[in-house]
């Protein structure tokens, strides 16, 4: 088997063969005719083995090439195989080696088609097949004028004339239906198809010729019969030329579409000057039918394109119908116009939208209505859609403008336009109102950047502001101040969350007064508000303006609910700094905010670096908290309570203590953030489970001993906290009577419905209560009466000035009367001097505690102290 690594070895190998057959084909015969048949015979064979090698062995074809490529294979061969007989049939009349010859061309020409790879549908098939007809009847016509009459008055035979001529004019006919299609097309396969439209063109010449000269009884000259193995080598080379895809060019299309008209008209003005010089002979039949077959096509042709205009202008108006029905139940305002913005026609529903009438615009121009300010965009996008016209498809803009309605509001709107409308050089526009809608996109945006509680610009646009500020002016020009209304918790849980959004919509309203109009004031979440003061320079001003923002929040109380509520402020001020970022300015005025609260509230903190310092010593310390929690750094000491009279322990009191590593870390460095973080209750969840384990054991070894515990407020408002103290009694054993619970006054006051309800369902379970540090609060003695306290503890700073300060002893001595009237154990906490305790057993007191009386002390102190005298 012969393989070609290179694929240019076939095309070369075919050049050569045929320039083999053209010389072998001179030296066998010495007529043009013999020649021509040779060579034509040796090359059709050539080009058909050409094809099916690529057929066979070009990888990566498509379908289509390769069908054609077979098609024209066996067209060659067939066409051959006519060639080869001719010498044997020259006795016939009408020769059936023509007829192998025809069958070969008709091959060819499906070959050609397919490698078209495109599909005819009935009616361009009918439409191409009736132009191919034209072409050819026209060309017939031409010839017989020219040349064809002459020869058929030398033959005086019509029925050889006319059987000789039909082959070829068959061949012509195929040729013509071919053609069209090959030079328009833009397959990958395109240099296949037009090789064998050439094969086609090249043999029908060489029949019509051939046939010609045979009426004639001459014989065709050399050129005219080597045109067929010119082009059947061409087709041997095209499987191995180039391949790919290519665009046809618009000028060969409308060549082609107008070439039966252009054909048709020759014939006729050639006829016409035939007859009209008077050369006319009796008509000859053939010519009267194709003129007449002509004329009738013609007639066809026209009633068909009169019928599909009427269809089309049918089909225009009913989409115009629909268009404008379409149009007039979408509420849009559809209108034409030109491309100077002149009026040509305007739907109805340009009244309802925008209370025009049509014949009010129609004839106007649209930028009479347009927003002076948006009319030159619109011109703009006009200008450029009216210089697109190479561009096929029809163009279209949108665009957004003002436009003037009736009641001379000026409405939002989006219009489409699009160019080309029908037949006239128009715009089709179609105009939205977007009132509705830009009004709801501006409420989102309002709402993205705004409170909907106070109307004030909220956290993100202050955000955005600081850090647009900084960016654009020197940074020491720049103060951020921070205000947080006191107790605003307490006004929430009173009268009502919606009562508390009505006192911060006053309270906006009261800031926005203080504040300058450069100045930006925002919401910064719950009760907090911030200000972005540019200060010019004159720190005075941010401070003088936060005094302002003071005053006006306690200046006069806010009307709630029916009642007058009286606020305070904390304000902190932060001043920014070279380089300082905008996250940086807003976390240091809350951290002067914060430090306002402390200490009390109702005034200015200006920001220090100290504030910063104890924020950050605050995180880490949580941080530490949370970890000692896990790893169990903490441990419990215990100071015992006394009989003062007989110096017997009752009670002891539990007391937490945290030794990080091996420092020491005081209770009230560390309680505070436990408190603020909320770590004081799992804190206060392991000291009570520890101490009442520690104590039921105690109990167990027959002494009979109490427990006291500190609450914090977070402890008891905690959701399990009563559930929490009834798990740990019956887990240790210890009974609830022996467990005594310990609340400052200050409890009792904030949110006292809660913290009464929580400590009631702690006395239900029969726990203990006592109010510690008593006398130094803030509750009356109605809460004696509300809550069933069963201990008072005398606060040391009472007990510290016993024997100094007359005052402060007549004080103690009403705590201890008042404690025995209503029946309730007095405990004095602190007593560290003797005349202290002496002074408090002359009053009555039973109970005490301090560093005279015992120290605090780890658990194995109290076993040694039971082991040893329960009396201290």
């Amino acid at each position: 088997m012969i393989r070609w690594r290179d694929p240019r070895v076939p095309p070369v190998a075919a050049a050569t063969a045929g320039a083999v057959a053209f010389a072998v084909a001179y030296l066998a015969g010495s007529s043009a005719v013999v020649t021509g048949a040779v060579a034509g015979g040796v090359t059709a064979l050539i080009a058909a083995a050409s094809l099916l090698i690529a057929a066979v062995r070009r990888t990566g074809l498509p379908r289509a090439e390769v069908s054609a490529a077979r098609w024209m294979s066996g067209g060659a061969l067939v066409w051959a195989a006519g060639v080869a007989l001719r010498p044997f049939a020259e006795g016939f009349l009408v020769s059936f080696a023509d007829m192998f010859v025809l069958t070969g061309t008709l091959l060819a020409a499906g070959g050609a088609l397919v490698a078209t790879d495109r599909k005819f549908p009935p009616g361009s098939a009918l439409r191409r097949l009736s132009d191919a007809y034209l072409c050819t009847a026209s060309i017939f016509l031409v010839g017989w004028v020219v040349l064809l009459r002459h020869v058929y008055a030398d033959t005086a035979d019509a029925g050889m004339f006319t059987l000789t001529l039909l082959p070829p004019m068959v061949a012509l006919l195929v040729t013509c239906v071919v053609l069209p299609p090959l030079v328009t097309c833009a397959a990958p396969s395109w240099l296949l198809g037009l090789s064998g439209g050439g094969v086609l063109a090249a043999t029908t010449v060489a029949e019509l010729v051939t046939a010609v000269e045979r009426l004639r009884g001459a014989e065709p000259q050399v050129w005219t019969v080597m045109l067929v193995p010119v082009a059947f080598l061409l087709l041997a080379a095209a499987p191995w030329g180039p391949r790919g895809p290519v665009a046809g060019h618009a000028l060969v299309r409308h060549a082609v579409a107008l070439a039966p008209l252009v054909l048709v008209t020759v014939a006729a003005c050639t006829m016409l000057a035939h007859l009209a010089g008077g050369r006319a002979q009796q008509p000859v039949t053939g010519v009267v039918v194709v003129s007449v077959s002509v004329v009738l096509l013609l007639l066809v042709r026209l009633f068909v394109v009169s019928a599909l205009n009427a269809r089309l202008r049918a089909q225009v108006r009913t989409s115009r119908r629909q268009l404008r029905e379409l149009a007039e139940s979408t509420g849009d305002v559809v209108f034409t116009c030109d491309y100077d913005g002149v009026v040509r026609e305007i739907g109805p529903s340009v009244e309802v939208t925008y209370g025009y009438r049509p014949d009010q615009l129609v004839g106007g121009s649209i930028f009479d209505f347009v927003h002076p300010e948006d009319v030159p965009g619109i011109r703009l996008a006009m200008r450029a859609m009216h210089l697109e016209d190479g561009d096929p498809a029809p163009g279209a803009c949108l665009f957004a403008c003002r436009v003037r309605a009736a009641d001379g509001t000026w409405r939002p709107t989006e219009s489409v336009a699009t160019r080309r409308v029908g037949g006239e050089d128009l715009m089709l526009v179609t105009t939205r109102d977007v009132s509705d809608e830009e009004a709801l996109r501006n409420q989102v945006v309002h709402l993205t950047f705004h409170d909907g509680i106070t109307g004030l610009p909220n956290r993100s646009y202050f955000e955005e502001r600081t850090r647009e500020v900084l960016a654009g002016r020197t940074s020491t020009n720049i103060a951020v101040i921070f205000l947080d209304l006191d107790g605003f918790t307490s006004v929430n849980d009173s009268v009502g969350h919606a009562s508390g959004d009505y006192l911060l919509g006053q309270a906006a309203r009261r800031l926005r007064g203080a504040v300058r109009a450069d100045d930006t004031l925002a919401r910064w979440g719950g009760d907090e508000f911030a200000v972005l003061v540019e200060t010019g320079g004159d720190a005075q001003i941010a401070v003088d303006l936060a005094e302002r923002l003071v005053r006006a929040v306690s200046q006069e109380p806010f009307r709630v609910a029916d009642r007058d509520v009286a606020m305070t402020a904390s304000v902190g001020v932060a001043f920014s700094e070279d380089g300082m970022p905008a996250g940086d300015l807003i976390r240091n005025a809350d951290a002067a905010m914060a430090r306002s609260k402390e200490r009390g509230g109702r005034r200015v903190e200006v920001f220090a670096a100290q504030m910063h310092a104890d924020a950050v010593r605050r995180l880490e310390l949580a941080a530490d908290l949370q970890r000692a929690l896990i790893e169990q750094q903490f441990a419990i000491e215990y100071q015992p309570v006394v009989d003062l009279a007989t110096s017997r322990v009752t009670a002891v009191e539990a007391l937490v203590r945290w030794w990080r590593g091996s420092v020491f870390v005081p209770p009230e460095d560390f309680l505070g953030p436990a408190e603020d973080t909320g770590l004081i209750v799992p804190l206060g969840e392991w000291i009570l489970r520890e101490a009442c384990r520690e104590v039921a054991a105690w109990r167990a070894s027959s002494w009979d001993i109490g427990l006291s515990l500190n609450l914090s407020a977070r402890q008891i408002t905690a959701p399990r906290f009563v559930e929490t103290v009834e798990e740990a009694l019956a887990e240790s054993g210890l009974p609830a009577s022996a467990l005594t619970l310990e609340v400052i006054e200050e409890m009792l006051v904030e949110d006292a419905d809660e913290t009464v309800r929580r400590l009631s369902e702690l006395r239900a379970l029969g726990v203990r209560l006592a109010i510690d540090d008593f006398g130094t609060g803030y509750a009356s003695l109605a809460f004696l009466r509300q809550l069933p306290v069963d201990m008072i503890k005398i606060d040391p700073s009472f007990v510290a000035g016993l024997g100094t300060d007359d005052t402060l002893t007549l004080l103690t001595r009403t705590i201890v009367r008042l404690g025995h009237d209503l029946g309730l154990i007095v405990v004095a906490e602190g007593i560290e001097r003797p005349e202290q305790l002496e002074l408090l057993k002359q009053m009555g007191c039973t109970r005490g505690q301090g560093f005279l009386v015992a120290r605090p002390m780890a658990a194995r102190g109290v076993d040694s102290l039971m082991q040893t005298s329960l009396t201290v």
